[in-house]
C-alpha cells in the first residue's frame, strides 16, 4: 500500500476535508484528489500504459468513440497491483469514511476495473451509468478515475465534465490531468462525459478506473443500463435519433435481464 498511494491520503486531516469537499460539491457528490498515487508508481503505470492492441472493447458509436480494455494479464503487473490496491479492505475503508457509504465493494471482472484511452477525436457523450451490474445484480455506487496523462493542454479538451439534472448546463468539468483521480457518487443525475478530443497522433487519452458496488438495499430499484444524452448545442437529429436509440437499447436490456438471459 505504502509504494502505491501517496501517504497524504490516508491523513486524518486530509480524510476530513476531502469527506466535506465530496459531501458539498456540485451538481452531485464528488471528490478531485491530486498526485492520487505514489509518484513512482504514477511513472510506471504511465510508461507501460498499454497499447491499443491489448485492450478489446473499440466503441466508435453515435455517442461514444473510445477503447477500454480489463484483461489483466496482458497488462504490466503494476495495473494488477493497482487494481488489488483499490479493492483492499484499507482503501475500501478510506473511500467509506469519506462518503459515508458502507459495505463497498469491486469486482473482478470488467465492471469493476480497467483502462479506457481514446485517440484524436475520441469523445464520449454526456450519460448516467448502469446503476445495477448485469449479471451480479449488485447495484454500482461510485466511479473512481486515475488519469494518467503528461501535459496534456488545455486546447486538447477532454476535460471530464459533470452536467446539471437535465443536462442544459455543465456544472464542473476537470483537465484529465497526470495522477489526478476523480471519485464520483453514481446515481440518476450523475452526468458525465467528455467532449471531442483534438491531439497529436502520439498521444492518447488515458485513465484507470475502479468501480465500487454495495449490495441492493432497495428492492425497488430497477435496472437500467447506461443512458446517454445529446448535448445542448447539438442537432435536434442528434438528439431524437440518441433518445430513440437509448429507450430501445434500455427496454431490450431490461427485458433480457428480467428474462435471466446474458448479453
Amino acid at each position: 500500500m505504502n509504494t502505491i498511494f501517496n501517504k497524504q491520503l490516508f491523513d486524518p486531516a486530509f480524510i476530513k476535508q476531502q469527506s466535506e469537499n465530496f459531501n458539498t460539491s456540485k451538481p452531485y457528490k464528488h471528490m478531485v484528489i491530486e498526485n492520487f498515487l505514489h509518484e513512482d508508481f504514477a511513472n510506471t503505470l504511465y510508461e507501460h500504459f498499454p497499447t491499443m492492441d491489448k485492450l478489446s472493447k473499440h466503441y466508435q458509436g453515435l455517442n461514444e468513440k473510445k477503447s477500454e480494455g480489463s484483461d489483466f494479464n496482458t497488462f504490466h503487473p503494476a495495473y494488477s497491483e493497482l487494481r488489488a490496491a483499490l479493492n483492499s479492505i484499507e482503501a475500501r475503508k478510506w473511500l467509506e469514511e469519506m462518503t459515508g457509504v458502507t459495505d463497498l465493494y469491486s469486482t473482478d471482472d470488467n465492471l469493476g476495473a480497467g483502462i479506457h484511452q481514446g485517440t484524436n477525436g475520441s469523445y464520449l457523450d454526456v450519460h448516467i451509468d448502469f446503476n445495477i451490474h448485469y449479471e451480479k445484480n449488485i447495484h454500482r455506487r461510485f466511479n473512481l478515475l486515475i488519469f494518467l496523462n503528461k501535459n496534456w493542454k488545455e486546447e486538447y479538451g477532454g476535460k471530464a465534465e459533470m452536467w446539471n439534472d437535465d443536462v442544459s448546463k455543465c456544472i464542473q468539468a476537470y483537465l484529465p490531468s497526470f495522477n489526478r483521480c476523480v471519485i464520483f457518487e453514481t446515481n440518476e443525475i450523475s452526468y458525465h462525459g467528455y467532449s471531442k478530443i483534438t491531439i497529436p497522433e502520439n498521444e492518447s487519452r488515458k485513465s484507470f478506473y475502479c468501480y465500487y458496488y454495495t449490495d441492493i438495499h432497495d428492492k425497488s430499484t430497477k435496472y437500467h443500463d447506461t443512458v446517454f444524452k445529446a448535448r445542448p448545442e447539438e442537432g435536434a437529429f442528434k438528439k431524437i435519433k440518441t433518445n430513440v436509440k437509448e429507450t430501445f437499447k434500455n427496454n431490450i436490456k431490461a427485458t433480457f435481464k428480467k428474462l435471466g438471459i446474458k448479453i
